[in-house]
């Protein structure tokens, strides 16, 4: 779902939680983002390191200039939920990321590759968990380091969430607000 400023995309999250009788968790790339949105970073709900995330088994360990990078093994082999959260994340049905703009292509990857591994469905994208994006496609870009980047250019044709492996495999549905309520310009 996406709309420029003022469209209404916050008062639509705010009236999905108060009305949505799924299971629901809301994470934002962000610790003020998920303040905003009355939710958790997306890195401490899933325990993601900050590191770059490969698609690929072998980037494990150390990048060529040193930086630390995970795959699928590293990162599942790093979580430590307990027993509350993995229910939590078992009984997941729809899982709300505001300011997807920011998110990275390896996050997402990332993200997919927990709830796959957490909810036993390896052959389902995010493990069978409905996935709204919310976000202006125009406001504030993922953060990635240049070193980052040289590294992660091998595995993604860009930087953005919607070049992440996991959504190339099935597209998302786009929803735009179009009117601005926020404001009026006379």
């Amino acid at each position: 779902m996406t709309g420029k400023a003022g469209t209404g995309k916050t008062t639509f999250l705010k009236y999905i939680r108060e009305n949505c009788p799924k299971q629901m968790a809301v994470v934002a790339p962000t610790g003020v983002a998920a303040i905003n949105a009355g939710g958790v970073t997306i890195h401490s709900f899933f325990q993601l390191p900050l590191a770059p995330f490969i698609p690929d088994a072998r980037g494990m360990g150390f990048g060529a200039a040193g930086q630390e990078i995970s795959n699928k093994h590293s990162l599942l082999s790093r979580l430590r939920f307990n027993s509350d959260k993995k229910k939590v994340l078992q009984q997941l049905e729809v899982l709300v990321i505001d300011e997807i703009s920011m998110v990275r292509c390896d996050t997402l990857d990332a993200i997919d590759t927990v709830l796959r591994h957490i909810r036993q469905r390896p052959n389902e994208r995010f493990g069978g968990v409905q996935v709204l994006f919310i976000g202006d496609m125009l406001q504030l870009p993922p953060v990635i380091k240049e070193e980052e980047w040289s590294l992660l250019s091998e595995y993604y044709k860009g930087q953005y969430f919607f070049d992440s492996k996991v959504l190339e495999e099935d597209p998302p549905v786009y929803v735009e607000f179009n009117k601005i309520y926020r404001q009026r310009d006379e």
